[in-house]
């Protein structure tokens, strides 16, 4: 058996601020944005140089899609974002004034810090102790 998971939503307020944010100041490419209507678009964004799963940017459509805009895991880390370059990824964060909620460790599994996104949701950046 062979099965991957290739995407994941992510709930958003607006689609044009999400992919500035995720290209402009994590860097990842743009991979779709598809006009679907009026409202919607599919829109696609990965990591620089992954070959690993992809965000489904999509935008909160009623009210209680909007009240999980910025907090789909109740507050605990939702995504997790492995490098090749700690220094390097986690200066880009400082530099784009993105909120930092725990600064770099060392942990048994890496080095890692806490940052949050536009809306809020928690993400890990971590270079791996085995890269």
């Amino acid at each position: 058996m062979n099965q991957q998971i290739t995407q994941l939503a992510l709930v958003v307020e607006d689609y044009d601020d999400a992919i500035e944010f995720y290209t402009n100041k994590l860097h990842f490419d743009l991979i779709e944005d598809t006009k679907m209507s009026e409202t919607k678009r599919w829109v696609v964004v990965r990591p620089k140089g992954s070959g690993g799963c992809n965000l489904l940017l999509a935008l909160a459509a009623n009210e209680e899609q909007k009240s999980r805009v910025g907090n789909q895991t109740g507050g605990r880390v939702f995504l997790f974002l492995h490098t090749d370059n700690f220094e390097r990824d986690y200066k880009n964060l400082l530099t784009h004034n993105i909120k930092i909620v725990r600064g770099p460790s060392k942990e048994p599994y890496g080095t890692v810090a806490v940052f949050k996104d536009l809306y809020g949701n928690l993400w890990d950046l971590i270079e791996p102790t085995d890269l």
